[in-house]
């Protein structure tokens, strides 16, 4: 073996010890401990350690109850035992020694201490039972234990010269107590391997090392309770590895070790923490590896946050452009139906002409009825007239019948016959012409009635006829209004469809030119003033704050300003 060789110790190392969780924690327990540490006699063997690995079954038989049974009632027969002979001794030498005021108190105090006693242990045990032990409460119950059995030698003390005898009578006095806490610890530790059969057992230290290297089993002992190490032989492996690499050391230095690496020193400087030499020379690289680990791991949560943000920009410039396409869609239908409503305007405009032209016709119309109103008017004036020189040839007829009836009576004496011949004569003619007159009337009111029927009849037969036109050109002017609402509408599609061809060619033309946010904005609204007529004074700021989302009425002028620079270039989508 040459001076640089890794030395061999007496055992191998354990493959499955685990290196402690931190420098101040506690490491795993040691799951598999060697058969045989060099020379190391049989003494360390399970039986003398008192740590078999084989478990009883957790279900006791007949004879096993039985004879727990027995051991209980054996205990609490003990502490009975104890009880009773402490409790007159601790009693009377509380009263005569300790000045308790009267026996009385005396026995209250032995009572108060015994019964203390009995329900910590109790307590004690309960806890064990439950899986849920006090660790503490062992300790009161010792101290109490102790002073029973001071006071109960203190009792039987002499009071003169001590002999032989008064050193075992009062050794005698405390033998009870102590056999009495010697049988409830054993007890406490059956209960908790019954109730806890998977805890790890710690092995113990042979008493005989203890007598032969109290020191260096001292150190043991600690590092074993420090480090939860629970295997006796693990721990002396431990040594000879730590001894054997610091000899390995010695010889590759030459015997100064102080000229060996920081990394080299690691097993020596570990050691006190519960490390072994592997773990001490295996933390370098394992620090190294954890510290690439954690440098992976940043340099992946740096990645992840790149990829977080560039998928977040593309989802925010994906919605930005499905909002871009959605304005430009209603803009799209806001222009059809800006054409359509100028369709309906000029069909408005159209039918008011239409209809001014109709009521120009009606009224034209109004005048040739109310001209013939008049010479019906004209008609019925000569009907009265004619009326009015019947009744006159009427009245004309009775003043010359009465003056023929005047001179009748006057003639009536010498003209009798001729008279009344002339007369009836005369009254048949006046009686002719007044019928004649009546006749002439009634034709005259025929006549006038038959002109206002007829006049009637006219106005009736042109109010009827005009309304037939009136509605039939309002069916024509409905059909023309639908017919131009159609036409209107189907060109608004067209547009809408022209105009979202060339925006997504010029989309298509901008992603392929690779343009910025801000030339696609430009190109956006030389767009807008081209579907406005070509004019960038007839495009309003408004609407171009609203299609580029922009809230500076600045912004949007060099917007507009630019894309007519462009527009003046050449530029047509």
């Amino acid at each position: 073996m040459t001076i640089t060789d890794w030395p061999r110790t007496a055992a191998e190392p354990d493959p499955d010890t685990s290196a402690p969780a931190a420098v101040s924690g506690t490491p795993q327990p040691v799951s598999r401990t060697p058969g045989t540490v060099s020379e190391t006699p049989e003494f360390v063997s399970e039986t003398e350690s008192g740590t078999g690995t084989d478990r009883s079954p957790a279900k006791l038989t007949g004879t096993q109850k039985w004879t727990t049974g027995a051991i209980v009632i054996a205990a609490l027969a003990l502490a009975g035992i104890g009880l009773y002979l402490s409790f007159e001794h601790v009693a009377d030498f509380a009263f005569k020694e300790l000045r308790f005021g009267s026996l009385g108190k005396g026995q209250l105090f032995a009572v108060g201490v015994d019964v203390g006693i009995m329900v910590m242990i109790a307590v004690d045990l309960l806890m064990a039972w439950l899986k849920r032990p006090i660790s503490w409460i062992r300790y009161p119950v010792w101290l109490l234990t102790a002073a029973t059995v001071v006071l109960n030698a203190a009792s039987g003390a002499p009071e003169g010269a001590w002999k032989l005898i008064d050193y075992v009578a009062a050794g005698a006095h405390g033998v009870v107590p102590v056999l009495f806490i010697t049988v409830v610890e054993l007890g406490r530790d059956a209960i908790d391997r019954v109730v806890r059969p998977e805890q790890a057992e710690r092995d113990s230290i042979p008493l005989l090392r203890w007598i032969l290297a109290p020191i260096a089993t001292a150190r043991i002992f600690r590092r074993m309770r420090l480090w939860g190490v629970t295997s006796y032989p693990e721990m002396i492996r431990r040594d000879q590895q730590l001894i054997a690499y610091e000899q390995w050391l010695k010889r590759k230095y030459k015997g100064d070790i102080t000229q060996a690496s920081e990394d080299e020193l690691l097993p020596m400087k570990m050691a006190p923490y519960g490390y072994t030499v592997d773990q001490a020379l295996a933390m370098p690289d394992e620090q190294e590896q954890a510290a690439q680990e954690r440098a992976e791991e940043a340099e992946r949560r740096r990645l992840d946050a790149e990829t977080r943000s560039e998928v977040a920009k593309a989802e925010s410039e994906a919605e930005r452009l499905r909002a871009k396409g959605k304005v430009e869609m209603v803009q799209a239908e806001v222009d059809g139906q800006t054409g359509q409503a100028r369709a309906h305007a000029r069909a408005q405009v159209s039918a008011a002409e239409r209809a001014a032209a109709l009521e120009q016709e009606a009224l034209d119309q109004a005048v040739i009825a109310e001209a013939r109103a008049r010479e019906a008017e004209a008609e019925r004036k000569e009907a009265d007239e004619r009326e009015a020189k019947a009744a006159a040839d009427l009245r004309a007829a009775e003043l010359e019948r009465q003056a023929a009836e005047k001179r009748k009576e006057a003639a009536e004496a010498d003209r009798v016959a001729a008279a009344e011949a002339q007369a009836i004569e005369t009254q048949k003619i006046a009686e002719a012409r007044e019928a004649a007159a009546e006749a002439n009337r009634r034709a005259a009111e025929t006549e006038r009635a038959a002109a206002e029927t007829q006049r009637a009849t006219a106005e009736a037969a042109r109010k009827k006829a005009e309304e037939e036109r009136l509605a039939k050109v309002a069916l024509a002017d409905a059909a023309r209004a639908e017919k131009e609402a159609a036409e209107a509408e189907r060109a608004a599609a067209e547009t809408r469809r022209a105009a979202a061809e060339i925006e997504q060619r010029a989309v298509e033309a901008e992603d392929v030119a690779k343009l910025k946010p801000r030339e696609r904005a430009v190109r956006r609204v030389a767009r807008m003033i081209l579907a406005a007529g070509g004019d960038a004074d007839r495009l309003p700021l408004a609407d171009i704050q609203h299609e580029l989302a922009v809230t500076s009425p600045g912004t949007a002028s060099e917007y507009r300003q630019e894309a007519a620079e462009l527009l003046a270039g050449g530029y047509r989508p």
